[in-house]
């Protein structure tokens, strides 16, 4: 029988959607305001879910405790109060949106979840838009 056990987190990032082949003129019609020369921020949300089977010696179906410092490790130390596009290494050339954010958190996760374990990764960059993965 699965179960899908969630941890809810947070961060607050700066970002700015563009590309760098386009000119300031392009990416103001591609991406708004959402495209400013200083930056823009968000204070994301995030819940990461883990489906499997629960183990019978523990009860769980992953230590939450582990969970919370995987996240704590990989995405809040690494994303909380920086400047996405400068800061962080993944998105020296890739444009942070929030499909390209849930993707590389996703990717960072992944390889701390045992493998007979389901991932799922939700992000809200707004109260009202989100973005889901799970690796498909």
């Amino acid at each position: 029988m699965k179960v899908q056990v969630n941890r809810k987190a947070h961060f607050n990032a700066a970002h700015r959607l563009y590309r760098k082949d386009w000119d300031d003129a392009k990416n103001l019609a591609i991406f708004g305001k959402c495209s400013n020369p200083n930056y823009h921020g968000h204070n994301y949300e995030m819940i990461v879910s883990v489906t499997g089977d629960i183990d019978e010696r523990t009860g769980f179906v992953m230590d939450m405790k582990i969970l919370k410092d995987i996240i704590k490790e990989e995405v809040e130390d690494a994303f909380d109060h920086k400047n996405l596009n400068i800061e962080v290494p993944e998105f020296k050339n890739l444009n942070p949106t929030a499909e390209n954010i849930v993707i590389v958190i996703y990717n960072k996760i992944r390889p701390k979840i045992p493998s007979r374990l389901e991932l799922e990764v939700t992000l809200y960059e707004t109260p009202r838009n989100f973005v889901k993965y799970s690796g498909n």
